[in-house]
């Protein structure tokens, strides 16, 4: 091979192992960054032990919401059509946060609880976020709604622990 050849194949080949390398660092930083959702059935169906931190879509429980009187701190429960999950977030809520509302939280599992960082609540009562509402049906894909919505009955949140005084 001649001296030129040689010197355009190295500049090609470095050329190459450069894209290789920004196209793998561009992944790996795009994957610590994204946060997947996932409703309170795929939770606890396991689907989320993956991820450290990911996002809980749902709707909040009818009477769940337990306010601390001396902190921002405010449990409340997630439901879909198969389950609920206890959520604790310490912080200010959105003005539109309520009972029976969708909500999306940002945050992660310690032990059988969600701890949010970020609380998103919808803006009115018909609307729900589409990945919220695909991820719901593919999750509940084949399986019977009740009618309230809850999903869970009342002796699954009082064993959760939620209740504060």
């Amino acid at each position: 091979m001649n001296p030129t050849r040689q010197r355009r194949l190295t500049i090609i080949i470095a050329i190459l192992v450069a894209i290789i390398i920004a196209s793998a660092l561009t992944v790996y930083a795009l994957q610590q960054n994204m946060n997947y959702l996932f409703t309170p059935s795929q939770v606890q169906a396991g689907d989320a032990t993956h991820y450290k931190t990911f996002r809980l879509g749902g709707m909040v429980k009818q009477g769940s919401i337990q306010r601390s009187n001396d902190s921002l701190k405010v449990t409340f429960t997630v439901v879909d059509a198969g389950s609920a999950m206890p959520v604790e977030y310490n912080g200010i809520l959105p003005d539109l946060f309520r009972e029976n509302q969708s909500v999306i939280a940002t945050g992660h599992m310690d032990s059988a609880r969600f701890i949010a960082t970020e609380v998103l609540a919808k803006h009115d009562e018909t609307y729900m976020p589409k990945e919220l509402k695909e991820a719901m049906a593919k999750a509940h894909a084949g399986k019977k709604i009740d009618g309230a919505g809850t999903g869970d009955d009342e002796a699954g949140t009082r064993d959760s622990g939620l209740r504060t005084q």
